[in-house]
């Protein structure tokens, strides 16, 4: 590693010593500073775009060019004359100004090369060719070589360190605007210029009455042989891994007209390319946000969805997956608008996992845990969404959409436990949902502007569990307590669940423009939510018998039938101005709240008015440098799951029983926020702090079985406040065809909790630090050097455990003779703790590619996965009870030889 830290610094040294500077001031003809004027240096031996600029408020840009070199230097500014000069460097930097000369002509100098960079207002326009060297596939491999824009490990974009919130082509959503499965499949060789909306409102209506600082979209244009006809490609492959055969298919066909567009992409595979998710499945929104989302309301109506192990980074022991989806839009006249999208994914799944558990306190008596666990995952996820946007004129928008969710689900698990013995586990489950969404926009005139949001939900989950309890010598307490028959081979123990909810969330918005730095918001809403529960808890006996539990414990409770209600009616009202740098925003919410959950014949209700207060100021120093800070006071109300009385088996080891005279938490939040992007210099400053804490916060009690780690849970009103804050910063500057980035996220989090009717403090902290240096030649070959260094800390009173990461890695990338495109890329990984290493592990993968020129149809590639053969790698973490290592492992190695068409 410290070789390639010392060849990455040769190189810079060697680049930065081999340029000298351009620099000075573009004026107009009166002498002002032109901002955001564009000075490209063209090569005029080799007639290539060398280095590029543009102009900070002062009017002054900076170029990067060659000792010893002849330039054609062109300035250009909206509006006015394109100058064009000459220029033959020495090995002295240049100074040299440049005045440009109004006409509304436009036409003497005829632009041969394209800016890179082109900002006009709100709207930054890259042109994709002059950032990409030819070994580009998809989206995202664009995206990373584009200056301020980042595709982070989620797949999601983010520009100027703010999330992406929608991705159009063409102006037409994709995938209502889902980042990840564009940045996966839209390929690179179909776009033209990606264009970065700041501040995007997607109501044009509401784009000056409505905070949109943090609001970001990026639009792909297409090339112009990419309109009106099919494009896209389809790749098969097959290879061998351990004697196993290996196949994929990937179909990526897109097509897109002024009248209507059509994406279809498809993927089938049994070497871990994961093209969907679960947790892409249960975190795809398809575009709905609550109307209550700012209200200060937070009503969770909880999550009945499986306890799923999780795939790290889309490694497990064996995937096999296969995705299927399809988007449209549609418009029969200018008008109204149609779109819709549906999404298949069927994945099954082999995990193996090894982990050692030190529960919180050891006084408590609760011992340490070693499991293993072999799993095996089946889900079938489905959804389909129909939108309609109909604009009759300028001061008029309606929208309806409608998107319904089904999924088929199961786990089973054969788990061996250090204390319990061995254990089998079976989870399934059959829920789906339907939202439906309607938004009326209506502007009387430049004064007034009303606005309609409603959102409804309905949601059925119908959770199984079942565990098969081998060694009974270890579970007779537990039995006894659940009241199970233990004249049995075995414990054979079941819980059927049903969860049904109902949510109406609507608000009536009118903004009054006051002036034009002023303006007021008065908003009318409510929150109306229905769940109804039921639960029982059974026993299998050996002759297929099924009895009910009958608990010692919980006065006897094993079944659960419960109606919860809740509603909240507000009144809210917000002032805007803005007074020079500064825009104020302060607002106040008044709340009635109404909940009532009625079980076993009682009922239980609570009543009461809140005022909630919030407020938020930005600092707006230039156009691309701001500091933000938020207040916000917030409710925050539970579900039904945690209102429940009767017991509930969250798993065997895991039982629950809900307080129904929980009330609601109060949060205080605050947040403080600084970003800056300088395209003089190109450096990208972003910081940011957040702190909230919580008075009443729900948090459990936990008895657990002398002896042994089975416990259970009840959940209370803390009276002592939690406490989390976190610290985050990030720099990223470029110099010349460098790219390097530091940054840092710091985590405190502090709750608290009753163990064995013990008081238990804990908390928690992180630190995770990360260091890239990435190049982007255009002929020559790229490499990303990276290191990424984390600290897991966790103090839980008498127990203090600190898990370390070290990871460098590297990247590489060239494109050989225009016809080889060769990537590899690896990295080390060595996990430990305070007493020394614990386990180290690499990942290296490589491929290469051959197309006989960039216009070929047919691209041929040999792609080597994991050629280390690494067997599983490690994790750690913690939860309210225990901190855990756990060794996780993975796919074997796979060679695979791929066949890729170009429509």
């Amino acid at each position: 590693m410290k070789k390639l830290i010392f060849l990455t610094l040769f190189l810079m040294a060697f680049a930065v010593n081999g340029q000298i500077k351009l620099e000075g001031v573009v004026k107009d003809s009166v002498g002002a500073p032109l901002e955001l004027a564009n000075v490209i240096a063209i090569n005029k031996q080799t007639q290539k775009l060398e280095s590029y600029g543009i102009t900070t408020p002062e009017g002054r840009y900076r170029l990067s060019v060659e000792k010893n070199t002849a330039y054609n230097i062109q300035v250009s500014y909206i509006g006015m004359k394109t100058l064009q000069t000459e220029l033959i460097t020495t090995t002295d930097d240049v100074v040299k100004n440049f005045t440009l000369e109004y006409d509304n002509a436009l036409d003497a100098v005829e632009l041969v090369y394209e800016m890179p960079v082109t900002v006009k207002g709100d709207t930054i326009v890259y042109n994709a060719d002059s950032f990409t060297s030819g070994t580009e596939r998809k989206l995202e491999d664009v995206l990373n070589k584009l200056p301020g824009v980042e595709v982070n490990d989620d797949g999601e974009i983010e520009v100027e360190g703010k999330t992406v919130g929608k991705v159009m082509v063409e102006g037409k959503d994709f995938f209502d605007g889902d980042s990840k499965i564009a940045t996966k499949n839209i390929p690179a060789n179909a776009i033209d210029k990606v264009e970065v909306l700041k501040n995007y409102a997607e109501i044009g209506q509401l784009s000056g009455v409505t905070n949109n600082q943090d609001n970001i979209a990026i639009n792909i244009k297409l090339k112009e042989g990419k309109k009106n006809f099919w494009f896209g490609n389809v790749t098969g492959g097959t290879g061998v891994a351990d004697d196993a055969g290996l196949y994929l298919a990937q179909p990526k066909l897109f097509y897109y007209s002024p009248e209507y567009s059509i994406n279809v992409i498809g993927d089938i595979n049994n070497i871990g390319e994961v093209a969907f998710t679960r947790r892409d499945y249960f975190n795809f929104t398809g575009g709905f946000r609550s109307p209550s989302r700012n209200s200060g309301t937070n009503i969770n109506l909880g999550s009945n969805s499986l306890g799923f192990l999780t795939a790290q980074n889309n490694r497990a022991k064996e995937i096999n997956t296969k995705f299927g989806a399809a988007n449209f839009s549609y418009s029969p006249k200018e008008t109204l608008d149609l779109s819709g999208f549906a999404i298949f994914s069927n994945n099954k799944t082999l995990m193996e996992e090894h982990r050692a558990t030190q529960y919180t306190d050891p006084e408590l008596g609760i011992p340490d845990e070693y499991t293993e666990s072999n799993t095996v995952q089946r889900s079938d996820l489905g959804m389909l969404k129909l939108s309609a946007t109909y604009k009759p004129n300028t001061n008029n928008q309606l929208d309806y959409d409608i998107l319904g969710r089904v999924s088929k689900e199961s786990q089973e698990q054969l788990f061996y436990s250090s204390v319990n013995g061995d254990v089998n586990e079976l989870e399934s489950a059959d829920p789906y949902s339907v939202n439906q969404n309607f938004n009326y926009y209506y502007t009387l005139n430049d004064k007034n502007i009303f606005a309609v949001e409603a959102q409804s939900l309905i949601q059925d989950e119908d959770p199984f569990y079942n565990a098969f309890i081998e060694d009974k010598a270890n579970y007779d307490d537990v039995a006894d307590a659940l009241g199970l028959n233990n004249l049995q081979s075995a414990y054979n123990v079941s819980q059927e669940k049903r969860v049904k909810s109902n949510q109406l969330d609507a608000r009536l918005d009118y903004w009054h423009i006051l002036n034009q730095k002023s303006d007021l918001n008065i908003t009318l809403g409510t929150i109306y939510s229905k769940q109804d529960f039921d639960s029982n808890i059974f026993q299998t006996l050996d002759d297929g018998t099924q009895v009910e539990a009958m608990p010692t414990i919980n006065d006897g409770l094993s079944t659960n039938d419960i109606g919860y209600r809740f509603s909240d009616v507000y009144l809210g009202a917000h002032y805007r101005l803005k007074s020079g740098l500064f825009t104020f925003t302060p607002g106040l919410s008044a709340h009635a709240y109404s909940s009532k959950n009625e079980q076993f014949n009682e009922e239980y209700i609570d009543n009461f008015f809140r005022l909630l207060p919030d407020f938020n100021v930005i600092l707006q120093l230039k156009k691309s440098e701001q500091i933000t800070f938020n207040y916000a006071m917030q409710t925050d109300f539970t579900d039904v799951n945690q209102l429940a009385r009767g017991l509930v088996l969250n798993s065997y080891s895991s039982i629950f029983s809900g307080n129904p005279e929980l009330e609601s938490a109060l949060s205080h939040n605050l947040n403080l926020s600084y970003f800056s992007f300088n395209m003089f210099n190109y450096t990208n400053v972003r910081a940011r702090i957040n702190y909230s804490k919580t008075v009443d916060r729900i948090r459990t009690s936990s008895q657990f079985v002398p002896g042994g780690v089975v416990r259970v849970s009840s959940p209370f009103n803390s009276g002592l406040a939690d406490e989390t804050a976190s610290v985050s910063g990030n720099i990223d500057k470029t110099i010349g065809k460098f790219r390097s980035t530091l940054n840092a996220n710091l985590s405190y989090n502090k709750f608290n909790q009753f163990v064995n009717n013990q008081a238990s403090t804990n908390e928690n902290y992180a630190q995770t630090y990360r260091a890239r240096v990435r190049t982007n030649f255009r002929e020559a070959p790229n490499f990303e050097l990276g290191y990424r260094f984390t600290i897991q800390d966790n103090d839980q009173g008498a127990s203090r455990t600190k898990f370390y990461t070290n990871a460098p890695s590297i990247d590489f990338d060239a494109l050989i003779l225009k016809k080889f495109t060769f990537k590899t890329n690896y990295a080390h990984n060595r996990f430990s703790d305070e007493s020394g290493t614990l386990n180290t592990f690499e990942f290296w993968d490589a491929s290469l590619s051959y197309r006989n020129n960039k216009d070929s149809k047919w691209e041929y590639e040999l792609k080597a996965t994991n050629i280390l053969d690494t067997k599983s790698q490690n994790t750690s973490s913690s939860s309210n009870l225990s901190v855990s290592a756990t060794e996780y492992y993975i796919q074997p190695r796979f060679v695979t030889f791929r066949l890729r068409y170009e429509l």
